[in-house]
C-alpha cells in the first residue's frame, strides 16, 4: 500500500498545473570556514532538464557550493532539498546515492586500466552464478560503446587504455557513466586546464546529452560566452552571495561576457556546437 496521503502528489512532482518541483534547491544555504563565510544565505533551485551555468571570480564562493552538493562540505545554516525534501549529506558517497553525480575539474581516471573498466569501476557486470560468476566482458564493451555515442563520442574502442583519452573525451566518460547509473544531478566542475574548440564542442555535446535525459545540470565556469551557448538559467556569485540570478531571456551573451573576460575562440566554438545543435540558435 502506498504511503502517499490520498489526493496529494507522489514525491518528487507536483500538482497538476501547478509548477514541478525543482530535482535541487538551496534555501539560504551558508557555509563558513571558521568565522568566514564562503557562502552566505544563498538560494537557487535547480530543475530537471535544464542546464544553471554559475559564474564568478575566484573566491566567489562556486567550489563551496561544489562542494555542498556533492557532499563533500555539509553547510551550517539553511537548507538543502532534493525533490522537496531537506537532506544533509554526509559524504560523496551519500550523494551520489541520492543521485547526484559530479565531474570532478581534476578528474581522475585509473591511466592503465581500459575505457569499459574505468566506465564500470566499482559496479562491473558479471555473468553466472557462484563459484562460476565472471566479468561479462562483451556486454561491459557493448555497453560503454553504446553510452559514449549517445553522450556524442562515437567509434571509441573501449580497449584502448583510459590514459588514450584526450581532455574533453575523459569528462564526457564521466557524464556518460552518470547517465548510465541513473543520476539525475550532474554537477560539472569545469577543467580550467586549456581545451581546443574540438574538445569543447565535444564536452558540449555530453552536457547537452545529459541536459535532453532530463537531468538537472550545474556547469560551474569562468566562460560567459560558453555558459550562454549552453545554459537554461545563471548563477552569479560574488563574495559568497548571490549577485544575479538570470535566465536566457533576461540577458545576452555580451552582458555576460560584460561581467567576466571572452576569448575570441568562443566564436568559433558557437559555430561549432550551434551546427550539431540547431536548436541552441533558436533559444
Amino acid at each position: 500500500m502506498s504511503s502517499t496521503p490520498e489526493g496529494s502528489a507522489p514525491e518528487g512532482t507536483a500538482p497538476e498545473g501547478s509548477t514541478p518541483v525543482p530535482v535541487v534547491e538551496l534555501r539560504g544555504v551558508t557555509v563558513r570556514h571558521g568565522n568566514v563565510p564562503a557562502l552566505s544565505r544563498v538560494s537557487t533551485v535547480l530543475p530537471a532538464g535544464q542546464i544553471t551555468c554559475v559564474l564568478g571570480e575566484n573566491g566567489s564562493g562556486k567550489s563551496t557550493l561544489v562542494a555542498v552538493l556533492s557532499g563533500l562540505r555539509r553547510h551550517d545554516e539553511g537548507e538543502l532539498r532534493l525533490d522537496g525534501r531537506p537532506v544533509r549529506f554526509r559524504s560523496p558517497a551519500q550523494a551520489r546515492a541520492a543521485g547526484i553525480a559530479t565531474v570532478w575539474e581534476d578528474l581522475a581516471v585509473a591511466p592503465l586500466l581500459s575505457v569499459w573498466r574505468n566506465f564500470f569501476l566499482g559496479a562491473e557486470l558479471t555473468r553466472g552464478v557462484w563459484p562460476l560468476r565472471r566479468l561479462d566482458l562483451d556486454r561491459a564493451r557493448e555497453v560503454t560503446r553504446r553510452e559514449m555515442t549517445r553522450v556524442g563520442v562515437p567509434g571509441l574502442d573501449p580497449d584502448q587504455p583510459a590514459s588514450a583519452l584526450q581532455a574533453g573525451e575523459r569528462q564526457s566518460l564521466a557524464v556518460a557513466r552518470a547517465l548510465h547509473f541513473g543520476a539525475r544531478a550532474l554537477i560539472i566542475d569545469e577543467p580550467t586546464a586549456p581545451m581546443t574548440i574540438a574538445r569543447q564542442t565535444l564536452f558540449g555535446q555530453a552536457i547537452l546529452a545529459a541536459r535532453a535525459q532530463g537531468l538537472a545540470v550545474v556547469v560551474v565556469t569562468n566562460n560567459p560566452r560558453y555558459a550562454h551557448l549552453i545554459g537554461d538559467r545563471f548563477l552569479l556569485l560574488a563574495g559568497g552571495q548571490v549577485a544575479g540570478s538570470l535566465t536566457r531571456d533576461d540577458v545576452d551573451a555580451d552582458v555576460l561576457t560584460a561581467l567576466m573576460a571572452g576569448g575570441e575562440e568562443l566564436s568559433t566554438l558557437t559555430e561549432a556546437l550551434t551546427a550539431l545543435h540547431p536548436e541552441l540558435g533558436e533559444r
